[in-house]
């Protein structure tokens, strides 16, 4: 890369001597090329930690801000969902507790493909919408509120003892979309750790074994997480923290009214096309935030 340069320069200099267009042209493209090429190794450095290349567990849960909070939820959930596909990676929905009336309560899902928790490890913290609501017959503005918990999705090979007696198991009839089993049959499962209180259920199958080997996999790698997290001090803990989800703790502002915008407030970054980042659009945030970390 260096005899590159060296070589642009010394064309650069003859080409300024002889006014020579097209050599110029020629040195603008290839520093361009070069400057592509180190944009692209700084940002594969924000890649490169041991978790980056595995799988990644996504929670969100509706905050404050009642059926608003809800459909935000669910407009977070359609976001990553859309983003997902744009990664040409693959969605495992494991847990779906619809809201009262609309939106959603809590959703969990994996997804799978290179580097994704690696991208979407940045996304952890508190998400808070401003718009004219929908479900407000004065129309007027409110402010809603969801978390967003990543998790590296563990593989067999890390070993995580879980001690029958810290384990709560329970089985219910599944709630929301999942086919013809659903409310029929008691065959979502919820897990209870009591030493930590780390609740996790799934009801993607229909059966119940399936459910459970499931929500074993994310109970793992939540503990995983954690004691991740213990020896490096410098990961994000927002989500062990229980920070309340409202004011004052959001890691990024989405504005529908009175204008548009999204904005992460770690980087102050603003992106004014707020329909694109809805549907999916988010690399610009992600990797904003993996290189001011890097």
């Amino acid at each position: 890369m260096n005899n590159e340069l060296e070589d642009a320069a010394i064309l650069f200099d003859l080409a300024i001597e002889e006014d020579d267009k097209e050599a110029i042209e020629e040195v603008s493209d290839t520093v361009r090329a070069v400057g592509n090429t180190v944009d692209e190794m700084a940002f594969a450095r924000t890649l490169s930690g041991k978790d980056d290349n595995k799988n990644a567990i996504l929670s969100i849960n509706a905050g404050a801000g009642g059926t608003d909070a809800q459909d935000w939820a669910e407009m977070l959930f359609r976001m990553y969902v859309r983003w997902v596909e744009r990664k040409k990676y693959q969605t495992s929905v494991v847990d779906f507790q619809p809201g009262e009336g609309a939106g959603i309560k809590s959703v969990t899902l994996i997804a799978s493909g290179p580097y994704a928790y690696g991208y979407l490890k940045g996304e952890i913290g508190i998400h808070r919408l401003v718009r004219l609501s929908p479900f407000d017959a004065s129309n007027k503005r409110h402010t809603s509120f969801a978390s967003v918990a990543v998790y590296p999705e563990v593989n067999e090979e890390v070993v995580i003892e879980i001690d029958e007696k810290d384990l709560r198991v329970e089985t219910f009839r599944a709630s929301g979309a999942g086919g013809q089993h659903v409310n029929k049959t008691s065959s979502a499962v919820r897990l209870i750790y009591l030493p930590k209180g780390i609740v996790v259920q799934c009801q993607q199958e229909s059966s119940q074994h399936r459910n459970k080997a499931i929500a074993m996999k994310v109970l793992r790698s939540r503990l995983y997480e954690h004691e991740e997290e213990k020896k490096a001090a410098e990961r994000q803990a927002d989500y062990q923290k229980k920070e309340e989800i409202a004011w004052g703790s959001q890691i990024r502002s989405y504005t529908l009214h009175p204008y548009q915008m999204v904005k992460d407030h770690r980087i102050g970054l603003e992106i004014g096309n707020i329909n694109d980042v809805l549907d999916g659009n988010l690399d610009p945030l992600i990797e904003g935030i993996l290189l001011a970390k890097a």
